[in-house]
């Protein structure tokens, strides 16, 4: 049988009332605080809100299982444009040209392509909407060391949610070859959210700059999910138990060393 992804875009001149959206990868609400112009995109592997003066996802939610995490399909990099998002509003692959020379960019994944090995939609997070400019420090060091340990917690905890996104009160180079006015995030943020079977909801959040470096231990970067929604200016969880908006659990973050 011939599998289908399933993608829907709810553009920002429509009205979208946050209590009508129903996903499996926003289970504590969609975000709010967002340009009214920005394109909501749903697809098989996460939700995305793409900003039209930035030309990058404010955030992007995925929901992990061990569906997505384990399994054989073949990953590859061909990044592509977007078909859900109007060309002017968005980076295209070109735009990228010379930034790693310049400045050390890779294309770097929001929702990571090694997380959904399992799933026939993984190329969905190879598209460009879901992409941003991330130093190379960055993108091989904290960056995928915690995507790697959200990974060993889904097997651990068999669902794990995340929402990451981008941040611009850090200044950043943009990218020299682009065509069009966008911004280069300075920093990006994370939280992860699980729910382990007989315990209390567990939740860490992290900021990490571009200027990271492959020796930068992303336990150090942890904070608040508080502290993100006020350098990030967005509501990121409107039905989360407000304790744990401002939680910071240091136990939380050093069991995730014992699953190695």
């Amino acid at each position: 049988m011939r599998h289908l992804a399933f993608a829907i875009l709810i553009c920002g001149s429509i009205t979208v009332f946050a209590h009508e959206i129903r996903s499996k990868h926003l289970p504590f609400g969609l975000p709010t605080g967002t340009d009214d112009t920005n394109d909501l995109v749903f697809r098989s592997c996460y939700v995305l809100s793409s900003n039209d003066a930035t030309k990058f996802a404010d955030w992007v939610a995925y929901r992990l299982s061990l569906t997505e995490v384990g399994g054989e399909v073949a990953l590859d990099r061909n990044f592509k444009p977007d078909p859900l998002i109007d060309p002017a509003e968005t980076i295209e692959d070109a735009d990228y040209r010379g930034a790693n020379a310049a400045f050390g960019y890779q294309r770097g994944h929001l929702a990571p392509l090694a997380s959904f090995k399992g799933t026939p939609y993984a190329s969905e997070v190879n598209l460009l909407s879901n992409i941003t400019p991330q130093k190379v420090g960055l993108n091989n060091g904290p960056w995928r060391d915690l995507e790697d340990r959200v990974r060993a917690l889904t097997i651990e905890h068999c669902e794990v949610f995340v929402m990451c996104g981008t941040l611009y009160d850090v200044d950043s180079e943009l990218l020299p070859e682009a065509d069009e006015d966008h911004d280069v995030p300075g920093a990006f943020w994370k939280v992860v959210i699980a729910d382990p079977k007989g315990e209390p909801l567990k939740v860490a959040a992290f900021i990490m700059n571009q200027t990271a470096t492959t020796a930068d231990d992303f336990e150090d970067t942890q904070t608040t999910i508080s502290e993100v929604q006020a350098r990030s200016g967005f509501v990121l969880f409107p039905k989360m138990n407000a304790a744990l908006i401002d939680s910071r659990d240091e136990v939380w973050v050093a069991t995730w060393t014992d699953l190695e």
